[in-house]
């Protein structure tokens, strides 16, 4: 079974850029005020279809408010099959702080 791997936005930054997919598991009305840039959101009625349509060797980078809740969904998708997965330390909110050019609204991606 594969594990997941904790890495800091920098890390996470250049991994999108080379087309890693970013899940953004925090709250609809949440991800709707900010979301990294092309992050899909994920959550308990939409994991399955993601699942069943990812490609479990792409990189995929799990985001959450603070980079708690991240750790255990980075868990279960290795879980899952995902064979390159990780949790972005300090979450959207350092994600934000840090890079807020790279951030988007509207929940329409």
């Amino acid at each position: 079974m594969s594990e997941f791997k904790r890495i800091p936005p920098e890390q996470a930054l250049a991994l999108r850029a080379q087309g890693a997919v970013v899940v953004d598991i925090r709250d609809p009305q949440a991800f709707a005020a900010g979301h990294i840039t092309g992050a899909k959101h994920l959550d308990n009625h939409s994991v399955a279809d993601f699942i069943r349509n990812a490609d479990l060797d792409a990189p995929t980078l799990v985001v959450c408010y603070h980079g708690n809740s991240s750790q255990s969904a980075a868990a279960y998708l290795a879980g899952q099959g995902f064979s390159d997965v990780y949790s972005v330390d300090g979450g959207f909110e350092l994600w934000r702080s840090t890079y807020p050019a790279e951030t988007a609204q509207g929940d329409t991606e």
